[in-house]
């Protein structure tokens, strides 16, 4: 296996961490938002709190996969695994991200329903094909039971930001 460069091995772990600053970001910077004022949970609408939760249980998910492959994995992994995972973040997470924000910004956001509908699918497919190739036969319980919180966490927290734009 060839040496891999020092962004490589840090790739990952800022891409986990975008969606997680990049929403309380964009909450504060626009917290009059129409699908932001339902606040009959306290501060936030009960849609956040979700997502607070189930996005801490994904992005904590990941930050202990990211451990997990320092030690005891010492960080040997294929070029292809970082890769993979880096498309399945950057590129499906990061296209998602976007087109939620622009959907919650928007005055019509059914606009934007099928571009989401396509980039979650897409980001589903990225993360079947690292999990399915790269995962399937080497991972053992405690890593799976993180990947099952890095997907499901995240997966859940998308499912409310979702229903906040569309379920008013």
């Amino acid at each position: 296996m060839k040496k891999v460069s020092a962004f490589s091995n840090y790739r990952s772990l800022v891409l986990l961490f975008l969606p997680a600053i990049g929403f309380f970001l964009f909450y504060f910077s626009f917290p009059n938002l129409p699908v932001f004022t339902n606040k009959n949970w306290g501060v936030f609408p009960i849609q956040v709190w979700l997502m607070v939760v189930s996005g801490g249980i994904g992005t904590l998910g990941g930050l202990l996969d990211w451990r997990y492959h320092r030690n005891p994995l010492n960080l040997h992994l294929p070029e292809k695994e970082r890769l993979a995972e880096a498309y399945a973040l950057g590129l499906g997470g990061g296209s998602l991200f976007v087109l939620m924000c622009l959907a919650s910004l928007s005055k019509t956001p059914s606009f934007f329903l099928i571009p989401i509908v396509i980039s979650a699918l897409f980001t589903t497919t990225l993360i079947c094909y690292d999990e399915f190739v790269f995962h399937r036969k080497r991972c053992k319980p405690k890593e799976n039971r993180y990947h099952n919180m890095l997907v499901f966490g995240n997966g859940i927290a998308w499912l409310c930001w979702l229903e906040l734009i569309y379920g008013q």
